[in-house]
């Protein structure tokens, strides 16, 4: 275990290698790959708000869950588990 003592001074430490950086000599870290990911998780939260969107018009025009399930590929108990408390499962009168 790590005594107080320890941590004070690994913390000191940091911050004085930290105070030493010159950004105009310190190269900067290419992070495309995580504005990828970002931009990806991005994508999928508007693909599943979409899904989310046309399963609830599914079921408002009267569409049964097995219908749903062909079309996604799953189930009728695999669509419904997955949407069925997210959707307006009644029809609309």
């Amino acid at each position: 275990m790590t005594n107080k003592p320890d941590k004070d001074q690994r913390a000191a430490d940091a911050e004085a290698w930290l105070d030493g950086l010159d950004p105009a000599t310190t190269p900067a870290e290419d992070t495309a790959d995580l504005k990828a990911i970002a931009e990806a998780a991005d994508q999928v939260a508007l693909a599943e708000r979409r899904l989310r969107a046309a399963v609830h018009t599914a079921r408002v025009n009267g569409r049964s869950w097995a219908r749903i399930g062909l079309a996604l590929g799953v189930s009728r108990q695999s669509a419904h588990e997955r949407h069925g408390s997210r959707a307006n499962t009644k029809r609309a009168s």
